[in-house]
């Protein structure tokens, strides 16, 4: 035996025979469960933000699944795909103060993916379902590429790879085409039927491991388990609505889900060391979105304070960058030279500009001069939430 699909106890049940600790889980599941109280206290308490903290999720969504897959996409592109999915011109979320660009046919695709996974939860998962997401990845095919697309994988071999295409690591092998049929069958009758007692959140976690062993398609098998394991735990928590980032906390852990995966993959039937490792992952995603709160919060009362600040386009670009990325790209503030990167203008403009910003009361200057002048965002004063 060399991998957990030729395991006696994959085939023992309705379901693979796994196994784990539960008392090793629980202070996990508990300190998520205690997370997820609080993201959806927050959300309740900040109800003219919902939407845009949800944008927020599903844009770094779209870009961290495509990018674990070593796949990078226009964050401009994402961004009006999932304005338009979401219904947000009219709700003036997308008046962000920066121009609008048009979605590619690549990006609306994910984007109306990510929606309907987590849309209709009630509804049961089928293999049509399965197959139409993966059919959604590639609406366009280059000629060179021989996809298989919104069906089963074919004969060939399916390896699980990551790295160069010329030095591949091998992480593993999925079953053979032959059984593929009836192990998607028996995964989508468990999806919709799980056991009572077993816990929402390890049912993601199962859910992730197991459909991503089977690697039921040609390509776009992770993004369409990331996916899956949205909508999994989009009813755990009875929404639809998500507010935090699976796949965002799975790429800023990368090497370490491959890992993880792999060693799952050759291990035996216990999969406590998978369900911790998700767990963990799932807990920074949460503690993120609350964060994400924090920061959509932060830009309303900013750009409300500001709402007759004349700006230049690329200022506006900036201070959005700023505001977006409080507490993780610019810790210790902003420089001329980053200004000037971000900005695309000349250093004395960069210096210039960001002169004025302080006299706009939009920045101010932190301790320190000459070359090593450093800017932050303006503190805006809170005002009370009804």
């Amino acid at each position: 035996m060399q991998y957990i699909w030729q395991n006696s106890r994959w085939q023992q049940h309705d379901a693979p025979a796994f196994e784990w600790d539960g008392s090793a889980l629980t202070p996990s599941l508990e300190r998520v469960r205690l997370k997820q109280g609080q993201l959806l206290e927050q959300s309740g308490r900040l109800s003219a933000e919902n939407k845009a903290a949800q944008l927020d999720a599903l844009i770094q969504t779209a870009l961290r699944t495509s990018e674990i897959e070593g796949e990078t996409l226009n964050a401009a592109s994402v961004r009006s795909s999932v304005v338009r999915h979401l219904g947000l011109e009219q709700a003036g979320i997308a008046a962000s103060k920066e121009p609008m660009f048009s979605g590619t046919p690549q990006t609306e695709a994910l984007v109306k993916l990510l929606i309907e996974a987590t849309t209709n939860i009630s509804q049961p998962l089928s293999l049509a379902t399965l197959c139409q997401w993966q059919a959604d990845l590639f609406p366009e095919i280059p000629r060179y590429q021989s996809i298989i697309v919104g069906e089963l994988r074919g004969e060939t071999p399916m390896q699980v790879v990551s790295g160069r295409i010329d030095k591949p690591t091998i992480h593993f092998e999925a079953p053979p085409r032959h059984v593929l049929n009836g192990e998607v069958e028996r995964f989508v009758n468990w999806f919709n039927n799980p056991p009572t007692q077993l816990d929402p959140l390890l049912r993601a976690a199962i859910a992730h491991l197991w459909l991503i062993t089977l690697h039921p398609f040609d390509d776009g098998n992770g993004r369409v388990t990331r996916a899956l394991t949205d909508q999994a735990l989009a009813q755990a928590e009875s929404s639809s609505i998500r507010f935090y980032s699976l796949s965002a906390a799975i790429m800023a852990r990368r090497k370490e889900y491959y890992a993880q995966l792999e060693q799952a993959q050759k291990g035996n039937m216990d999969i406590t060391t998978w369900l911790q490792w998700f767990l963990s992952v799932l807990d920074d995603a949460i503690t993120d979105g609350l964060k994400r709160f924090e920061r959509v919060l932060n830009k309303t009362r900013f750009w409300q304070a500001h709402a007759q600040t004349v700006l230049s386009a690329r200022e506006i670009k900036v201070l959005n960058r700023l505001l977006d990325n409080q507490g993780e790209e610019f810790l210790q503030g902003i420089n001329a030279s980053k200004y000037q990167a971000l900005a695309k203008v000349s250093k004395a403009t960069a210096t210039r500009e960001l002169a004025g910003l302080v006299k706009k009361n939009c920045l101010i200057k932190l301790a320190g001069g000459g070359r090593s002048t450093r800017y932050t965002l303006a503190v805006i004063t809170p005002v009370a939430i009804l």
